[in-house]
């Protein structure tokens, strides 16, 4: 979501943010803003759009000033207007903000009665205004952004620069991640380490409920109860942080094609291929786990719907799967002999957050599945599991999904295998099974041309359904998720046996039909419900292996190949052509493949 950056620098800053901002165009925005100070007074540029227009702006109305933040947002409160677009000033102070001020209407109120006027419609602007009348009561800039903090409840990350003040910036997190960047004389904050990796590898990251005051000396960090505190100083590798195409036409393109070595990568964690044996870490035993809660949004919720066949089938171990924004809403009652796992690619997506903090007391071990092992999440989890997926830019997850579903089957094996429900022969033999996945991955990419053609056609409709039985009604459901994601074409997932509870009323002629059938113990049935749909002259895309379609593939529009895979991991590379399909449309429409439209990479607000 929203991308903050400040820096107190030796230069000028303003063309230092804007790059910094660049790096977190990923998460997805539709405004942006710098707020410098110069010669003791604040200054800001804002514009709506891409970080191109913001450009256009600097270069006509130029921005000085060696201390500045900066800003890209996402619509919540007020529209993509330059009123609404960060930084916010009010007076002698201007306010970044990610997150959301669940009380500002109260705030807004309170400063309307003694007299404060509003430009926008954002809740940010209520932030700058608050510190504002706190400054003009007589209280210091530290002061008055501490008093400020103490009022706000809800989420956020917050940034603030003062007039008078080239050598200060206060930060604040609650619910948002923010990290502090540290170099030679200068200092830098940001949403995440991407941001500062071209500034710096030295980062603090602030924990729930820290404010801190930043000056080019260093940095002070207090508590949510005000006491100092210290934060250990990390250094990342700048290498894990690079952002580049490498010569692909978009970022979601070069993900796509990096999955075979990035689940490669997973299962090496993981296993001991030579050894054919598991390598988990130290304190994955489920010996006496009886039950596991998996929780997590978007597609990492479909990740989790799959790994539950795994679980029950390898390990005979009972699975809940539930979507973290309802999760603590209902307040399940969860068991002390039970495990939740947690599954985000940032691992700071604000509901499953959330949701791990609910049960965080309540069960046994609180496991993370996330991609960045530096995150709120993993910090707060009594077991990280990293998936080694690389930084991943394109906001529809493609490389990320796969490696979260390779992790989760690796941890399903484990399961097994305490559970004593798999002997070590049958364990490697699951993990050849899994071993031949990257080759099979990389055969499934060279479908792309056909893909595109398919695509060229499926790019003209305007609803299109995916169909699956077993652990393939997930991946309808992802790609059902992945088409309507980029190229805005409505589309569902449905299990192939509920065809008939409903969803084929919506069967015609003109209604594309993916189906998603492995010849495997269920294909008997899946292609059954597919001739349903065939005999009410639905166009059915058949996705199935050499057998399946020599079977199955008379009179259907349209088929794609895969190669044979063990049926249990089908699901994993099933996955890339659904990843390409909604590519090569989104392509045919002429839609924004990495950042389409109101979506965001990071959900960090609920």
């Amino acid at each position: 979501m929203c991308g903050i950056v400040g820096v107190l620098g030796n230069h000028e800053v303003a063309p230092i943010i804007l790059e910094a901002l660049k790096r977190l165009e990923y998460r997805g925005y539709d405004s942006a803003g710098i707020a410098t100070v110069r010669d003791g007074r604040l200054d800001r540029r804002r514009a709506v759009g891409k970080l191109a227009n913001l450009s256009d702006l600097l270069v006509h109305e130029p921005l000085a000033g060696r201390a500045g933040i900066g800003h890209t947002r996402w619509a919540t409160h007020g529209g993509p207007t330059v009123k609404n677009a960060h930084p916010h000033r009010v007076g002698p102070v201007a306010v970044v903000h990610n997150g959301i001020i669940e009380n500002f209407r109260e705030l807004h109120d309170e400063l309307s009665a003694i007299g404060l006027t509003f430009d926008s419609e954002t809740d940010t602007e209520t932030v700058a205004a608050l510190t504002a009348h706190h400054l003009t009561s007589g209280l210091s800039p530290r002061e008055a952004a501490a008093k400020t903090l103490g009022r706000l409840q809800g989420a956020f990350a917050l940034l603030f620069l003062f007039d008078g003040e080239p050598d200060l910036m206060i930060a604040a997190r609650k619910g948002s991640p923010l990290a502090i960047g540290h170099g030679d004389g200068e200092m830098f904050v940001g949403s995440d380490a991407i941001a500062l990796a071209p500034m710096t590898d030295r980062v603090t990251y602030l924990e729930e409920g820290d404010y801190a005051f930043v000056t080019r000396a260093g940095v002070e960090i207090f508590d949510a109860a005000g006491r100092r505190a210290n934060r250990a100083l990390t250094r990342i590798q700048i290498e894990a942080t690079r952002i580049e195409k490498a010569g692909y036409k978009h970022f979601m393109a070069k993900e796509i094609a990096e999955q075979p070595v990035v689940v490669a990568e997973a299962i090496s964690h993981y296993a001991s291929l030579q050894d054919r044996r598991l390598t988990l870490p130290d304190g994955v035993d489920f010996t006496n786990v009886d039950r596991l809660v998996l929780v997590a949004c978007g597609t990492a919720s479909y990740a989790c719907q799959v790994a539950k066949y795994w679980f029950e089938q390898f390990a005979g171990l009972p699975v809940d799967v539930d979507i973290a924004s309802e999760f603590r809403y209902r307040e399940p009652p969860l068991s002390p002999t039970s495990w939740a796992v947690f599954v985000s690619q940032s691992g700071e997506t604000a509901d499953t957050l959330a949701a791990l903090r609910y049960a965080a007391e309540k069960v046994a071990k609180v496991v993370s599945v996330v991609n960045v092992a530096s995150s709120s999440m993993a910090r707060e989890s009594d077991l990280v599991l990293p998936i080694h997926a690389g930084v991943e830019v394109g906001v529809a997850s493609t490389k990320a999904f796969t490696c979260q579903l390779t992790v989760l089957a690796l941890l399903a094996l484990k399961a097994a295998e305490d559970k004593g429900r798999m002997t070590p022969d049958q364990i490697a033999a699951q993990l050849d099974a899994l071993a031949a996945l990257p080759g099979l991955m990389s055969h499934a990419e060279r479908l792309g041309p056909r893909i595109a053609e398919i695509a060229a056609s499926l790019a003209e409709a305007q609803d299109v359904l995916f169909l699956g039985r077993g652990p393939m009604f997930p991946i309808a459901l992802e790609g059902a998720l992945k088409l309507k994601e980029i190229s805005y074409i409505h589309a569902e997932g449905y299990a192939s046996g509920e065809l008939k509870h409903g969803p084929i009323a919506l069967i015609d002629a003109h209604v594309p039909v993916v189906v998603f059938a492995p010849h495997d113990g269920l294909f008997d049935k899946t292609i059954s419900n597919m001739q349903e749909v065939m005999a009410r002259q639905g166009r059915v895309l058949l996705v199935s292996d050499a057998k399946g379609v020599a079977e199955a593939g008379a009179g259907t529009w349209t088929t794609l190949t895969l190669p044979e895979v063990a049926p249990q991991f089908a699901p994993i590379l099933h996955a890339v052509p659904a990843q390409l399909l909604a590519y090569h449309t989104a392509i045919a429409k002429g839609t924004d493949v990495d950042q389409p439209r109101n979506l965001a990479k990071s959900v960090t607000v609920e």
